[in-house]
């Protein structure tokens, strides 16, 4: 695995992803979520929405890095803000 810098950072991001998936599969196991319609235009579960806010935020961090050259934490922060809205709403 020397072909990727296992930093710090890159670390403890793929374990907040791991741990975010074990999480919601745990939660569904005890509380099973019906699915329901929201914003999306489909019906979704919890799963389904978090899986829809991990791919568009890998989209918004890949398109603020392709536009500008501000701090990434600036797509973090919007990418949380979305993450919220397809949460509760999508």
């Amino acid at each position: 695995m020397s072909w990727m810098a296992w930093t710090l950072p890159t670390a403890l991001f793929f374990l907040a992803i791991g741990t975010s998936l074990v999480a919601m599969t745990l939660w569904s196991l005890i509380s099973p979520a019906p699915a329901r319609r929201g914003l999306l235009p489909m019906e979704t579960t919890r799963g389904d929405r978090f899986f829809i806010t991990l791919l568009s935020s890998a989209f918004v961090h890949v398109g603020w890095l392709a536009a500008t050259d501000a701090s990434v934490l600036w797509a973090s922060g919007l990418s949380l803000a979305l993450a919220f809205v397809l949460m509760r709403w999508g």
